[in-house]
């Protein structure tokens, strides 16, 4: 079976000290990528940990597919114990850093500890070096890739940087990755910040050769020669057709459409974009530089969710003022649709919807958790009640766009998600809109028949994250093509991706996870059959929880 190789690279950030040690059957079980970072984590990581302290563990990995060539690949992976949702969590990056990952030659690269001063990390074949930086003490995101990039053999695609919502452990901080690439959601950031670790970098000439089969060309030609409405308006393509159908969370979740959907949409986004923009390898080219000369900004994106979190959900009807938002959650390291969520419950509580100059400085305040923006800076879950406002999460974690009051499956999906409320889990909505053929698409309305499409979802995008495979290859990626790149059956590749979430579930169990965690803030008829169902096929306890510790391949 296909995988990646390497050893892993144990960094102690206390005693900036490193140490490496073979994890062959961990990758030969696992692939790579979130897999291999989640068997980890669960032997690695107490289970007990405060997501905060020194004993939590980050872990970035590569999959055996960013030694392709291929689209859709250029991405890597982010796990460790999320600050958001106090559960084990993995996020994945866009951008050009996870080549340069593979580069220095290692499997997986773990941090644990934390340093007494502020460090960037740098990363190679040749070892590891900790550099004190307290001259980048409370940095935003560019400036600290302008000064990493100082040194001649860096380049702003080989960093991975928080801004000062991760220094001042902002509960949804993000990782920031090519400057604009975010590892965004559940605040890894946050745990980057707690270990004292301003930036990391990766490099070197040591990629492992991996034989990937030749029909990684074809996905290649494919992505590059077909006319796909994605790449004029990436995500931003499905704003109006979700507002028609009543899927577009509006005036923080009170509706589910938004009348000005039309001015901050795919066409609106459309309009102010200036050049291509892609991912390492990609073809596929998806991306979003933008920019409006006349109020001075330029940045990539917004994408579907910031303009559903900072758009409708907030009352804001003009694209600029989107676009305002996202740079700035870009320049501080904040995840967009958690930052966008948590303004617009402070908007819903104080009347004051559409209000662009108290946006822009709650946002700064949440990242330097000052004044009001010190409880905003801790999520919806933990103040809500203060603001008088409904708690908008599962599992902590602020709600993306794709309603599953109107498509169902989803519901049940952000329910399930050991993520929480994270659209990207399953992307059943896919089926439910549908954006697959006719023959594939299922029903809106109810759950009938979406507990054993949803642990296949789920199940499918683990693999992908073992691979690592971006989301957006669904018209590419057909269960024959995943065979003949990894080299096993799908039913035997699904099974793998179904260790990966039932390792994931088996640890957040350990932290006191159970059924009354897979909640939803709004009722869908026939809820509970249906977590039943889903249970049943997972193999788990009608509580929620896994029987007993798993034994999965590998162990």
């Amino acid at each position: 079976m296909l995988h990646t190789v390497g050893d892993l690279l144990s960094i102690d950030l206390t005693a900036q000290r490193t140490d490496t040690e073979s994890i062959d059957g961990v990758l030969e079980s696992f692939i790579g990528g979130r897999g291999v970072a989640t068997k980890l984590a669960h032997e690695r990581i107490p289970f007990d940990v405060d997501p905060l302290s020194p004993e939590n563990r980050l872990y970035f990995t590569t999959g055996p597919m960013q030694a392709s060539t291929m689209s859709f690949t250029g991405r890597t992976n982010c796990t460790g114990v999320s600050p958001l949702t106090d559960g084990l969590l993995s996020s994945n990056a866009g951008g050009f850093l996870s080549r340069n990952l593979a580069a220095t030659g290692y499997g997986a690269v773990e941090f644990h500890g934390a340093s007494d001063e502020l460090v960037a990390v740098h990363v190679t074949d040749d070892g590891v070096e900790f550099e004190p930086v307290p001259e980048l003490e409370g940095a935003e995101v560019p400036e600290t890739v302008a000064a990493l990039t100082e040194r001649p053999e860096i380049d702003v695609d080989n960093t991975a940087v928080i801004g000062p919502a991760g220094e001042n452990e902002v509960r949804f901080a993000c990782i920031m990755t090519s400057e604009t690439r975010a590892f965004g959601r559940g605040g890894l950031g946050a745990v980057m910040g707690a270990k004292n670790v301003k930036a990391i970098t990766f490099s070197g000439d040591s990629a492992p050769e991996i034989e990937i089969p030749p029909l990684q060309m074809d996905v290649h030609r494919e992505a590059a020669t077909e006319d796909h409405i994605m790449k004029r308006q990436g995500t931003t393509s499905v704003t109006e057709y979700a507002n028609e159908i009543e899927a577009l969370p509006s005036y923080y979740f009170e509706e589910t459409s938004f009348e000005s959907a039309g001015a901050i949409g795919g066409d609106a986004v459309e309009e102010k974009k200036y050049k291509k923009g892609t991912c390492s390898a990609c073809a596929f080219a998806c991306k979003l530089p933008t920019k409006d000369e006349d109020a001075g900004i330029e940045t990539e994106g917004p994408e579907y969710e910031t303009v559903m979190a900072f758009g409708s959900n907030a009352g804001v009807d003009d694209v600029v003022d989107v676009m305002r938002s996202n740079e700035q959650c870009d320049r501080y390291g904040l995840d967009t649709i958690s930052a966008g969520d948590v303004v617009s419950a402070y908007l819903a509580a104080n009347d004051e919807f559409g209000n662009t100059d108290l946006i822009e400085d709650l946002v700064e305040k949440i990242a330097h958790r000052e004044e009001e923006g010190d409880l905003l800076a801790e999520g919806i879950d933990r103040f809500h009640d203060e603001l008088g406002v409904k708690n908008w999460t599962v599992k902590g974690m602020e709600f993306p766009a794709h309603d599953g009051r109107t498509l169902n499956g989803q519901g049940l999906s952000y329910a399930t998600a050991n993520r929480g409320a994270d659209h990207m889990f399953s992307v059943i909505y896919s089926y439910e809109y549908p954006l697959v053929s006719d023959e594939d698409a299922v029903s809106r309305d109810g759950l009938d028949g979406k507990p054993e499409l949803l642990v296949q979802q789920e199940n499918q995008r683990a693999l992908e994250d073992c691979g690592i495979i971006c989301r957006f290859s669904r018209d590419f990626m057909t269960h024959d093509r995943l065979e003949g790149l990894f080299g096993r059956d799908i039913g035997e590749l699904l099974s793998i991706g179904a260790e990966v979430v039932t390792l994931e579930r088996h640890f957040n169990n350990q932290r006191g996870f159970d059924r009354g965690d897979d909640r939803l803030p709004y009722e869908l008829p026939g809820f509970e059959d249906a977590l039943d169902e889903y249970y049943d096929i997972r193999g788990w306890r009608d509580d929620g929880t896994v029987p007993e510790e798993p034994v999965v391949a590998g162990d």
